[in-house]
């Protein structure tokens, strides 16, 4: 069997896209930067570009595919957006109408494909820090939750923020902070330590995607911004389409995760 973590981006690649992985891929591919995907018709994609460009914390894009390509060129030359996540979601109209594993079927010639930092890709440095990854420990999603965040407006999109939360003893939240800071491509720093119910999280055990996971005796939620924020924003704006990964189900670049990283 191999060790996904030690596997490289195009061999997980290749068997996502023989549904032979399927699965949120935290902790994968040790060492290259992940993206949550987006994907619009032409007529929506420069607003949802402009929406990007306003927001970089929630949505810090590492590609934009060629009108009616589905090859991501600079992040994976070799890679398919239409096949290569795990699972993907559906919405239309802002529903969520169907989550599958490949989108062969759904892809038009108009379409536009958005891969987005994720905060997967610097789980890698805080190990190598000795802070440990709880959703990975338990071997499950990580939590995200809507928040009360305010997007800033793009011509239709607007929203809320979504946030991923990872429980880090309160004597490793600064180290956790410095070492994220150094990744602005993948969300950077976290945007809020401590009470979840001032970002307007009411229930640290019950997330909006995800799941839960255990928050022990002396350890602080600690949030940072999400890419999952597009499918909250699909909720909100209602476009004809807009075609997703599931959260926590990502694309795997060729990107190294150190070539994101601040100096």
């Amino acid at each position: 069997m191999i060790e996904l973590s030690q596997a490289t981006p195009a061999e997980l690649r290749t068997m996502i896209r023989n549904n032979e992985l399927i699965k949120p891929t935290a902790g994968m591919a040790n060492g290259y930067a992940q993206a949550n995907l987006a994907i619009l018709k032409k007529e929506h994609a420069f607003d949802f570009l402009l929406f990007c460009q306003r927001n970089p914390k929630s949505c810090p894009l590492l590609d934009v595919t060629e009108i009616g390509s589905p090859i991501p060129a600079f992040a994976a030359k070799s890679g398919d957006i239409r096949t290569d996540i795990p699972k993907y979601r559906i919405y239309k109209y802002g529903e969520l109408v169907e989550e599958v594993t490949d989108i062969s079927n759904c892809w038009e010639d108009d379409m536009v494909g958005f891969l987005i930092g994720c905060s997967f890709t610097f789980e890698h440095a805080l190990l190598n820090n000795d802070i440990s990854i709880r959703h990975i420990e338990e071997g499950c999603n990580v939590p995200m939750y809507k928040t009360n965040i305010p997007c800033i407006e793009a011509g239709i999109f607007h929203g809320k923020m979504v946030a991923s939360m990872r429980p880090i003893p309160q004597k490793d939240v600064v180290r956790a902070a410095q070492v994220t800071s150094r990744f602005p491509a993948v969300h950077g720093a976290p945007i809020h330590i401590g009470d979840p119910e001032a970002i307007g999280v009411s229930s640290i055990q019950h997330p909006d995607f995800g799941d839960p996971v255990t928050i022990r005796e002396g350890e602080v939620p600690v949030f940072w911004a999400c890419g999952v924020t597009p499918q909250s924003i699909a909720m909100e704006t209602k476009p004809e389409v807009m075609i997703t990964h599931a959260p926590g189900h990502m694309f795997i670049t060729d990107i190294r995760d150190e070539k994101l990283g601040v100096l």
